[in-house]
């Protein structure tokens, strides 16, 4: 009697794992080992490009006068803003040093188990960026707006983790390097998870909502002095070509697809 309760729950369990685990426990654990290994070496070459500091602060000035002649320089008044409620500063510092872990990982996780079949352009798109990064950090290495107090920026990361970082005190270490700053890998990150999720997921709220991801990571990234202007455009333009370039590759490889949208009807 028992057997005949349990025979047609494995269909339906199989069913289940067919539809979370297209191609089973293999790729799962091959993707996340290619993903671990190439944001290793990522944050290990960032961490060991050689940097000048005077180069860095040097770069970092000139970004003030191009965005000043540009009149475009309102990254102080914006942190000076956002910086009269501590409780926002808490959630901006949070989310600055989650949006590339926690959220784009659960964003990849969620596009892995549910649209699949774009799951690999995305990864594709998140390669090519991070390659692009680290040319410019090694090209044009450049001190963040929070090392830079004289021009009226705060660190309201550190007062949030209790970590403070400064350019006298910060020593190159093999993951860590204080002046990868251009490009803006917040912002490239924000657009190249919210771009696929803006088009797979099917409710128009959820639509809306990662459509206007990046402004949030934009405000994020300027409020905590983490970031000019500057170094957000060029963000969004190495997203940019990480699309193309991963565009190229979906032509030859047929698992990195370009996104296809949700069947109607489908879960989002």
């Amino acid at each position: 009697m028992a057997s005949e309760v349990q025979a047609p729950q494995e269909p339906a369990a199989r069913a289940i794992q067919e539809r979370l685990l297209p191609h089973g426990w293999w790729d799962v654990a091959r993707q996340l080992s290619l993903f671990l290994v190439a944001y290793f070496l990522y944050s290990l070459v960032r961490g060991v490009a050689e940097v000048d500091s005077a180069a860095a602060f040097a770069h970092a000035r000139d970004i003030i006068h191009i965005e000043r002649a540009l009149h475009i320089f309102v990254e102080p008044q914006i942190q000076a803003w956002a910086m009269g409620s501590h409780v926002l500063m808490d959630v901006l510092s949070w989310l600055y040093l989650n949006a590339q872990t926690t959220v784009s990982v659960g964003a990849l996780v969620y596009i892995y188990l549910r649209h699949n079949r774009s799951f690999y352009f995305v990864r594709n798109m998140l390669a090519i960026a991070m390659a692009i990064a680290l040319i410019g950090y090694t090209v044009f290495p450049t001190a963040p707006p929070r090392f830079l107090p004289e021009w009226g920026f705060a660190d309201p990361v550190a007062a949030y983790t209790g970590v403070h970082v400064s350019h006298a005190s910060a020593s190159m270490s093999a993951l860590f390097n204080p002046y990868a700053a251009v490009p803006s890998m917040h912002i490239a990150f924000s657009m190249m998870i919210s771009w696929p999720l803006a088009r797979l997921v099917r409710p128009r709220l959820l639509k809306v909502l990662w459509s206007l991801y990046p402004l949030l990571i934009l405000f994020v990234i300027i409020a905590t002095a983490n970031h000019f202007i500057f170094d957000s455009v060029l963000g969004a333009l190495t997203a940019a070509f990480a699309a193309y370039g991963a565009t190229r590759i979906a032509r030859i490889a047929p698992l990195a697809r370009l996104l296809t949208p949700a069947p109607a009807g489908a879960g989002g």
